[in-house]
């Protein structure tokens, strides 16, 4: 069983390689170039040691006295094949760097251009951990053996060529070299073999200590305010500790191979002066091929080694290949059609659900998913508001996730304008819908170009504009250094209310004919959300159509029109007034609704006269 995995592992590693030479020909021509240029001369060196020895160095011992012009053209001669070995390995060395960190390159690139394409559904079934694996230290992984490979390419062209040389030279001492050169071989396979597993395991494990770090790191908040600092370092330190554990039977196989692989061409350096000694007494070879053999074995050992640096990496450049091309083939990427809306129209847009369906696909394949939207139909008229409300789970965020098409339906159309979202270009949809999500994230960067994310069109008066209608105008003009503030990871200088404004200017920034609100404001004062809402529905350069998904009453009464919707159905529709008066389910959400916020403005007001703990007081909206 191991042995088949074994055979596996090489024939898979093998193709991994064949890719990368197919996608770097030329470059991997150069490397292997330098590297047969240098096994080529490390045989040369060899018989011209033999020669010096046998021609200059011997009749000089026995005449007692050196020749100038012999030991000056050995000297050249040794010289010459120097520099050119340098240019060999020169050429090695940087052909082979260069196509590992260009391989390197373009996958992270496809892996990152990978996840952009596939749904969300998707990222939601593979933790961040994993995700940041796949992207850095998998491919890494998979094309580590590039390295050592050109090397050991031009060390294969090298044996042949020894084996070729001893055959000339003598029978008896190629026979050395036939048991010596496999036996090498052999080894390296046998080592390969059991290093295998070993490495997958690592692999697996460096991804899993990823995931647990990316997570605590993550989630720094719950850990401190709940005291779990001491079970997550437990955590990490327990997969951390295989993961030490796994390295260190790699390194222990490493230790056990590595003196054995030293070893065998030094035995055959012995055996070759052996038979070699009983040859020259038979006078079947002279001591200069004595001697040009003894070297040849002697310089061998270290390329030979290559061959073997390439088989130990296969394994762990196999699971990395795995674990990234389980990515580069995922399916269920949303095509984006050829239709376009017209950019230069600036009145709002008219969005539509036609009796749409959606389900999220199971996280196991074998067990059924789960619909959690049916027959939903409604429109957002253009230049109107509509409030998305219901109980947890019903749907909301969905509709929203839908509306600026983060999924597709799987029954039914999501129209705007009359246009399926399905038929519109990336460019064209991202032109008029704005999605401002329930949980705020900001980039690690300035004010500026956290709003403007280097979108064309969008300089500092249209920021300024944005910041103002999202009533954060004020605070970013109090900031030390203005747009130029940096507002440190996820915004954390930032309080929860400041984060959410400053994440609506970004969406208002590019002027969206549709903005799709996911309780983006529910970290702000009522009051101040009160006044946001107000500036969306005046009238001014074009404005835009307004869904928003909707907890406090005082959002709730300033729609146009409101859809409740309960187990992922549309259950009624109508104003506020209505259907307060109409739909007992809805009344009584909205007044528990009205209820909590309450109590959450009374716990605000004793916070405002209360000394707040050091490091808690950026959580307070400014």
């Amino acid at each position: 069983m191991a042995s088949g995995t074994s055979r596996d592992v090489l024939g898979k590693g093998l193709r991994v390689l064949g890719r990368a030479i197919r996608e770097q020909p030329r470059i991997f021509a150069v490397a292997v170039s330098g590297s047969v240029l240098f096994g080529l001369l490390v045989i040369a060196s060899a018989y011209v040691v033999g020669a010096v020895v046998g021609e200059v160095v011997v009749p000089a011992v026995e005449r007692g006295e050196a020749a100038g012009g012999a030991l000056a053209l050995a000297a050249s001669a040794l010289f010459g094949i120097s520099v050119l070995r340098v240019v060999g390995i020169f050429g090695r060395r940087l052909g082979a760097g260069y196509m590992q960190y260009r391989l390197q390159a373009a996958y992270r690139r496809r892996v990152t251009r990978r996840y952009l394409d596939l749904p969300l559904a998707w990222h939601h079934r593979n933790s961040t951990g994993t995700l940041l694996s796949n992207a850095n230290s998998d491919v890494e992984a998979a094309w580590y053996p590039i390295a050592p490979l050109p090397f050991a390419v031009g060390t294969l062209v090298m044996l042949v060529g020894a084996v070729a040389s001893l055959f000339v030279t003598d029978w008896a001492l190629a026979l050395v070299g036939l048991a010596v050169f496999p036996a090498l071989f052999a080894l390296n396979v046998v080592y390969s073999r059991r290093m295998a597993p070993r490495q997958a395991r690592a692999q697996r494990l460096r991804a899993e200590v990823s995931g647990i770090a990316h997570e605590s790191f993550d989630g720094a908040l719950v850990v401190k305010t709940m005291g779990r600092e001491s079970q997550e370092t437990a955590r990490f330190a327990a997969r951390a500790g295989d993961l030490r554990d796994a390295l260190i039977s790699v390194g222990r196989l490493r230790g056990v191979f590595d003196p054995m692989l030293e070893t065998l061409p030094s035995l055959g350096t012995l055996a070759v002066l052996v038979v070699g000694a009983v040859r020259l007494q038979q006078g079947a070879i002279t001591v200069t091929e004595l001697v040009s053999v003894a070297f040849l074995f002697t310089v061998l050992a270290f390329p030979v080694r290559a061959i073997g640096w390439v088989l130990a990496e296969l394994p762990r450049s196999v699971a990395g290949w795995e674990r990234v091309s389980r990515v580069l083939d995922a399916t269920g990427e949303m095509p984006y059609g050829d239709a376009t809306l017209d950019p230069a129209r600036r009145e709002p847009a008219t969005l539509g659900f036609t009796d749409v369906h959606f389900g999220y696909e199971p996280a196991e394949a074998h067990r059924p998913g789960t619909e959690v939207l049916g027959e939903v139909t409604f429109t957002v008229p253009a230049g109107k508001t509509v409030a998305l409300v219901g109980p947890t789970g019903a749907g909301k965020s969905t509709i929203a996730s839908l509306a600026v098409r983060l999924v597709d339906p799987d029954r039914g159309r999501v129209t705007l304008d009359g246009v399926d979202v399905r038929e519109l270009t990336a460019a064209s949809l991202a032109a008029t819908v704005a999605l401002v999500a329930q949980v705020p994230f900001v980039f690690d960067d300035t004010v500026r170009a956290n709003i403007t994310l280097d979108r064309a069109g969008v300089g500092d008066d249209e920021v300024w504009a944005a910041l103002r209608l999202a009533e954060a105008d004020g605070f970013v003009a109090a900031l030390p250094d203005g747009l130029d503030t940096m507002v440190g990871e996820r915004g954390t200088s930032l309080s929860g209310g400041q984060r959410q404004r400053l994440t609506l200017a970004r969406a208002l920034a590019g002027r969206p004919r549709l903005l799709v609100l996911d309780d983006a404001t529910s970290a702000v004062d009522p009051r101040v959300e009160a006044a946001i809402l107000a500036g969306l529905r005046a009238p001014g350069d074009g404005g835009a159509s307004i869904l928003v998904v909707a907890y406090r009453r005082a959002t709730i009464a300033l729609a146009d029109e409101v859809i409740y919707v309960e187990q992922g159905r549309v259950v009624a529709r109508g104003t506020h007034p209505e259907l307060l008066a109409t739909v007992p389910g809805y009344a009584d959400l909205v007044t528990a609704y009205e209820q909590a916020e309450q109590e959450r403005e009374q716990n605000r007001t004793y916070d405002e006269v209360t000394p707040v703990p050091s490091g808690l007081e950026m959580e307070v909206d400014r």
